[in-house]
């Protein structure tokens, strides 16, 4: 069964929260399935390794988890209207991936999680497009015929899926960013399927 890759950096729950949904989404495609994989966390001095497998959640990504995929969602917290070192981290290694064409032709895009409504969701999910198109991803976001993304008063963007977290942190994601999370997620297993061999 062809399986769409969900790669995502969490460091307080909410991409992952948001990855389940995506995750639900691509399950709701007749003949795919989701691959849950996160990233280890970085540091700028190394005292430990991290652990071969995390202790709870997505096991790591491997690289052949990329070459394996029909598609791919990365998913990262904001930092500054960027992704999160750790997934930036992954994606500055792809060098022999990207030489390779490991991931030209494949549907991908991107989801986030920030504290506020206004802290960089979009353009930190543009900053997950571009190492994708450098790739050849085929891009894909959320068109506005998902009722959802005209009514939102969290998250939701045309171009991903997005959760504000708010002042308590709260990882849970509304129900209309769970909607259109699940939405992002059948949108690229229905691509995957179409553009398969």
């Amino acid at each position: 069964m062809p399986e769409i890759l969900v790669l995502y950096y969490s460091r307080g729950g909410s991409v992952a929260a948001l990855a389940r949904q995506v995750a639900r989404g691509i399950g709701e495609v007749a003949g795919m399935a989701a691959r849950l994989r996160t990233v280890p966390p970085v540091a700028a001095t190394t005292q430990v390794a991290s652990a071969p497998v995390p202790e709870d959640g997505a096991p790591y990504v491997e690289r052949r988890d990329l070459e394996e995929c029909a598609g791919l969602l990365l998913g990262s917290p904001t930092r500054f209207g960027n992704m999160a070192a750790p997934l930036k981290h992954f994606i500055d290694g792809l060098s022999a991936e990207w030489a390779s064409g490991t991931l030209v032709g494949k549907p991908a895009a991107a989801f986030t999680s920030t504290a506020t409504l206004h802290g960089g969701q979009e353009a930190t999910l543009l900053s997950m497009l571009l190492p994708l198109l450098h790739h050849g991803c085929v891009i894909a976001g959320i068109p506005f015929t998902e009722a959802a993304l005209n009514t939102t008063r969290s998250g939701g963007t045309p171009y991903g899926a997005s959760h504000v977290a708010g002042p308590q942190d709260d990882p849970q994601p509304s129900d209309e960013e769970a909607l259109l999370a699940r939405a992002l997620g059948r949108r690229i297993a229905q691509l995957a399927a179409r553009l398969a061999p």
